[in-house]
């Protein structure tokens, strides 16, 4: 995940906090269930409107909690599914921050109702990210329900008005580039400062859909909009936040974009990029299931490395995983890559982008990702190219 605008505001700022990883146990996103009422295009654990058999029960669910607040972890995201559907939610998030824990909310935002967001503010949640795919039309689209964009307006507008910190999450397709600008305008007008612009990732429905992702002009074009936007409110002193996530490629391009917009501001970009790193799968993220199964990221649930039923979470991480090919492969610097991937410039910045999409189109996770939107040229293989 790229911070952008925290990552501008502190360019050429001696005494601006860095971005380099803080010590202790990874962010972990955690499926409370996989039950969902929507049927989206992109969905990652391909969920439906059923029960699921085999999900952690309330007792273990608490006792997972105790687990991650002894391997220090820093931060919990609760995801689903549709995370609201768990009945006991709202007791797993109280616990979570009585042990001190930042916490998160991932929702598709239909089912917030009025009560229901006022139980999320006093639950807690330092932020809830409510997914928007565009505009009415594109959005219902995806989400597989008319009505879907309404009732998801209507969730963020009261978590808003009960005092709970609300962003919008938005995945870029080749459908949805175009309601990128109303989108922000929407924003605006809601008073939402926080957009977290999602590439897709070939994972679950997304890895059968993947001919929806943009191609690279069009990613380009939103990246540099996004960018610029970013330097705008650095200039203005406005507080609007831009992160994008699942390409890491737009570590490079944003160093591309200031060494072209503001030269004197690249050598400092490049050193906050490469203690940034890049891709932190298996590494600075990680992922639990709703049956309990450990995974490097939200897009490895075919790749399980233990089950917190059987084994602490931190053995899981840092005992059993070392012995794990992909984990142990992951956390290598450099990583194992092939291809252009291993001969790019800029790996120290990307740390190899997306491993899942490499996988997921070629069978090898060291291949290149196909996600890459930078040309041999920008990533030093112009000799190569010609």
């Amino acid at each position: 995940m790229l911070r952008i605008s925290q990552m501008m505001r502190q360019l050429g700022r001696p005494n601006a906090r860095g971005t380099a990883p803080q010590p202790g146990g990874p962010v972990v996103v955690w499926n409370v269930t996989r039950r969902c009422n929507l049927d989206c295009l992109h969905c990652y654990s391909a969920s439906s409107d059923r029960q699921y058999g085999g999900e952690l029960t309330t007792a273990e669910s608490l006792a997972l909690l105790d687990d991650l607040k002894a391997c220090r972890v820093p931060s919990l995201i609760l995801s689903g599914g549709e995370p609201l559907l768990r009945p006991d939610l709202l007791d797993l998030a109280g616990k979570a921050k009585s042990l001190g824990l930042h916490l998160g909310l991932s929702s598709n935002g239909t089912l917030l109702s009025p009560a229901l967001a006022e139980g999320v503010a006093r639950a807690g949640f330092d932020y809830v990210g409510i997914s928007l795919d565009g505009m009415e039309a594109n959005h219902d689209r995806i989400r597989g329900r008319a009505g879907a964009f309404r009732q998801a307006l209507t969730g963020l507008r009261a978590c808003r008005d009960h005092g709970v910190k609300v962003g919008l999450r938005f995945t870029l397709t080749g459908q949805t580039v175009a309601d990128l600008e109303p989108l922000l305008a929407l924003a605006t007008a809601e008073g939402v400062d926080r957009i977290y612009l999602s590439h897709l990732n070939f994972a679950g429905r997304a890895g059968a859909n993947r001919q929806e992702a943009p191609d690279a002009a069009a990613t380009r074009g939103v990246m540099e909009r996004i960018f610029a936007l970013a330097w705008a409110d650095r200039i203005s002193g406005a507080a609007r936040e831009f992160v994008s996530g699942n390409n890491d490629a737009d570590g490079p391009f944003l160093l591309q974009w200031l060494e072209n917009h503001h030269p004197d501001l690249a050598r400092d970009a490049r050193e906050r990029l490469r203690r940034w790193g890049g891709n932190a799968s298996g590494v600075g993220i990680a992922n639990i299931d709703n049956r309990g199964f450990v995974h490097p990221d939200i897009f490895w649930w075919h790749h399980p490395l233990g089950n917190v039923r059987e084994t602490p979470f931190a053995r899981i991480w840092w005992d059993e995983g070392a012995r794990d090919p992909l984990l142990a492969g992951l956390r290598l610097r450099p990583r194992p890559l092939q291809g252009r991937c291993a001969r790019c410039s800029h790996l120290d910045i990307c740390g190899g982008n997306t491993r899942v999409r490499a996988w997921q189109t070629t069978g090898n996770p060291w291949a290149s990702d196909p996600g890459c939107y930078l040309t041999d040229g920008e990533i030093g293989l112009r000799e190569e190219a010609a």
